[in-house]
C-alpha cells in the first residue's frame, strides 16, 4: 500500500518539528517536505505532488488564507489548517473551511498538549486521504456556478498574485452560495411562531458551508435549535459569531444549565459534549467532558441520544455532511423516539459519511438536499402538536 505524501507548511520551526516527526513515525505516511512560508510550498507541492497539506494561516510573504484561495483555485489539494486562536483575524479558522480547507486543528498552547495536536492532525490527515477524490469532486461540483459567472466576467479573476499558477485554466471557486430557496419561500419562514418543539443538527465536514447556507434561511421565531459541529476547542465561539452575524436568529456556544429558547441556536462548544435534559416542561443544556464518541468531542451522538430522551416525538433531528459515522445511531434513537429525521442527500454534501450511515441504518426517513431542508424546518415547525 502505498503512503500517505505530506507536506507541512508553517513559520514556525517547532511546529514544523513536532509534526515532522510524528509524520515520520507513521507507518502508513511519509512526509515529503517542509515549508516555511508558501513560496517554498508551492515549489514543493509541484515538485513532490503530496495528498495532503498541512497549513499555517500566519506566515510570512503571503497568510495561509491567500495562499489556501490560490491553492484550492489552481492545484487542489485537502488542507489540513493548524492554527492558533490568537491569530489577527478571529475568524480566520472559518474563513479557511469557507475557502476549501478539509479540516481544522488547534496549535498546542494553554490546555491544549502537543500530544493532542498530533494526535487530531495524524487522524484527520488519514480521513482528509481516504476522503480525497469525493472531497475534491464535490468541491469542484459545488464551485461550477462560480466558475461559470467568472467565465461571464461576473467574479473576480486572478492568479497568484506574485507566485505563477501551479496548473492553469482551473477556475476560482469564488464566493457564492445558492440556498435554493425563493423570495417568497424565505418569507413563509418569518411567520413560524412555536414554542413547544425542538430542532437537533449535527455535521461535520463541509458543515460549516452547509449551516451558513442554511442559517441564512432560517427566521427568529422558530424553536430551539441544538447543534454540534466537529469543531476544536474555541473554534466553535467563533463560528457560533459568523452564524448569529448573518442569521436572524441568535447564535451563541451553549452554556451549562441555560434554559433553552425560541428563536436562539445553541452550537456545542469545542471538547465538551452538549445534551439536551428535561426539567419539568422546560429544557435545559448540560455540557461534560465524557469520553471521545467516534473520537468526537462533542459528538452528535451523544446530542441525538439526549434529544430523543427529552423531546421525543416533539424533535426534529437533521445529520449534515460529515465524515464517518458519527450521528447515525443517535439519529437512528431520535427516530424510533417518534421525532421526524432527515439526512442531507449525496449530491448536495461535501462528504456524504454521516448522512449515509444514517441511510444506511434506516434512521432517515428522509434525504434531503441541503436547499429544501430550510423547507422541511418549516413545516415541521408549523405542525400542530399531535
Amino acid at each position: 500500500m502505498s503512503k500517505i505524501k505530506v507536506l507541512v507548511v508553517d513559520d514556525s520551526a517547532i511546529v514544523r518539528d513536532v509534526l515532522s516527526s510524528a509524520i515520520k513515525d507513521q507507518r502508513d505516511m511519509e512526509l515529503v517536505g517542509t515549508a516555511p512560508d508558501p513560496f517554498i510550498a508551492r515549489d514543493k507541492i509541484v515538485r513532490f505532488n503530496p495528498d495532503v497539506i498541512t497549513l499555517d494561516i500566519e506566515m510570512p510573504r503571503m497568510d495561509g488564507l491567500t495562499f489556501l484561495e490560490k491553492l484550492m483555485q489552481y492545484f487542489p489539494l485537502p488542507v489540513i489548517i493548524v492554527s492558533s486562536i490568537t491569530t489577527k483575524d478571529p475568524q480566520a479558522a472559518i474563513k479557511a473551511l469557507e475557502l476549501g480547507a478539509f479540516d481544522v486543528v488547534n496549535k498546542p498552547g494553554g490546555s491544549i498538549t502537543v500530544e493532542e495536536v498530533k494526535e487530531d492532525v495524524l487522524r484527520k490527515i488519514r480521513l482528509a486521504h481516504e476522503a480525497k477524490d469525493a472531497f475534491l469532486a464535490k468541491w469542484k461540483e459545488q464551485t461550477a456556478a462560480a466558475a461559470k459567472a467568472r467565465e461571464r466576467g461576473l467574479t473576480r479573476g486572478g492568479g497568484f498574485s506574485g507566485i505563477s499558477p501551479l496548473t492553469p485554466g482551473r477556475k476560482s471557486p469564488g464566493d457564492e452560495r445558492d440556498t435554493g430557496l425563493t423570495k417568497d419561500k424565505a418569507s413563509l419562514l418569518t411567520q413560524v411562531r412555536t414554542t413547544e418543539k425542538l430542532i437537533a443538527i449535527g455535521a461535520s465536514t463541509g458543515g460549516t458551508v452547509a449551516l451558513e447556507a442554511l442559517f441564512r434561511t432560517l427566521p427568529r421565531h422558530l424553536p430551539p435549535i441544538v447543534v454540534t459541529q466537529h469543531m476544536p476547542v474555541h473554534f466553535t465561539r467563533q463560528f457560533a459569531q459568523r452564524l448569529n452575524e448573518l442569521s436572524e436568529l441568535t447564535v451563541k456556544e451553549g452554556e451549562e444549565g441555560e434554559l433553552v429558547q425560541i428563536g436562539t441556536a445553541y452550537l456545542a462548544p469545542g471538547g465538551y459534549h452538549m445534551e439536551v435534559s428535561r426539567r419539568g416542561a422546560s429544557l435545559f443544556i448540560h455540557l461534560h467532558q465524557g469520553e471521545r464518541v467516534q473520537f468526537q468531542r462533542p459528538a452528535v451522538d451523544v446530542l441525538f441520544h439526549s434529544v430523543a430522551r427529552a423531546a421525543g416525538k416533539n424533535a426534529l433531528g437533521i445529520l449534515l455532511t460529515g465524515m464517518g459515522k458519527d450521528g447515525a445511531e443517535g439519529l437512528l434513537a431520535m427516530k424510533q423516539s417518534g421525532a421526524l429525521t432527515i439526512a442531507q442527500d449525496e449530491r448536495t454534501s461535501i462528504v456524504w459519511g454521516m448522512p449515509r450511515a444514517a441511510v444506511e441504518l434506516g434512521a432517515a426517513e428522509k434525504v434531503l438536499p441541503l436547499e429544501r431542508i430550510p423547507e422541511a424546518i418549516l413545516s415541521f415547525s408549523s405542525e400542530k402538536e399531535g
